[in-house]
């Protein structure tokens, strides 16, 4: 018999289905975006960073849809090229803090003792700074970019994981199941990744959809204050930043990369209640 505990696959899809609105527009959106990410060579109409001083400020036309900037690029052609380099932050930005907050908050909850003792008090010295503002000092003494920026939230975000994922282990390797896979003699490090961590991980998942919103704006807020993606490089943060200076006389600079932001993070955020039913974390 199996010592693991998984929620039974029609109880899971009979609650999943029970949500699907939720599932088709969280889903809906996150596909829209990758699939106009992934056709952006075809689909903008043009040059992301060519630059044309006979258009620029244009409002939205026929001929420039979502309008055009001060140096006369067209918006439309920057947020289909920008949906790039904004899903891979949001993506890629959540899944080195998800590894590693998985994996030490496994040790920790697991073995317990010095172990757990060690772990925690390093997770509360980073809770002690502010989130924004510890990111932001490490992208500063690393540099601007994208590179920093990944480094800066694996070694910030990943103590959400580590506390989320150590409470589960600490409540679930007093189980049954795990009792029972100790007795019939298997390793410690198959029991911790085979038997407990599939049964722990489940609000790790919900929560990486959160997360991932959380990422996406402070991805954002980075490129905003300079310090994320650079010009000319098409990226909403950026895209929002360059036009804030013509916010009374070219709302269109800011209004349609703000709006990506926006949807994007709505749809991580539909998804993540989906999958909060699927897996039964809400109840």
């Amino acid at each position: 018999m199996s010592v693991d505990a998984f929620t039974p696959p029609p109880v899971a899809w009979r609650r999943f289905l029970g949500h699907r609105l939720t599932l088709v527009i969280g889903a809906g959106i996150l596909l829209f975006f990758l699939l106009l990410a992934i056709a952006a060579p075809l689909v903008a109409p043009y040059d992301p960073i060519l630059q044309n001083a006979d258009v620029r400020l244009q409002s939205p036309s026929f001929a420039h849809l979502f309008g055009t900037d001060n140096f006369g690029r067209d918006i439309l052609s920057r947020v289909i090229w920008g949906a790039r380099i904004d899903l891979q932050i949001a993506v890629i930005g959540v899944i080195f803090p998800f590894l590693i907050g998985t994996t030490v908050g496994t040790i920790a909850g697991f073995f317990g003792g010095i172990v757990d003792a060690v772990f925690m008090r390093l997770v509360d010295i980073i809770l002690a700074f502010p989130f924004l503002v510890l990111m932001l000092s490490i992208i500063a003494i690393l540099g601007p970019g994208l590179s920093s920026f990944y480094i800066a939230m694996a070694l910030v975000g990943w103590v959400s994981y580590a506390r989320l994922i150590r409470a589960q282990m600490l409540v679930l390797k007093s189980s049954d199941y795990a009792v029972a896979a100790v007795s019939l003699g298997f390793s410690r490090f198959r029991i911790m990744f085979r038997h407990l961590l599939p049964n722990a991980i489940a609000g790790s998942i919900v929560f990486s959809m959160s997360d991932a919103t959380l990422v996406l704006l402070s991805g954002a807020a980075v490129s905003y204050l300079g310090l994320g993606v650079q010009p000319p490089l098409a990226e909403w943060g950026v895209m929002v930043a360059e036009g804030q200076s013509f916010i009374t006389t070219a709302w269109w600079i800011t209004l349609f990369p703000g709006l990506s932001i926006v949807c994007l993070a709505f749809g991580f955020s539909m998804l993540g209640d989906a999958l909060g039913e699927l897996l039964g974390v809400h109840e």
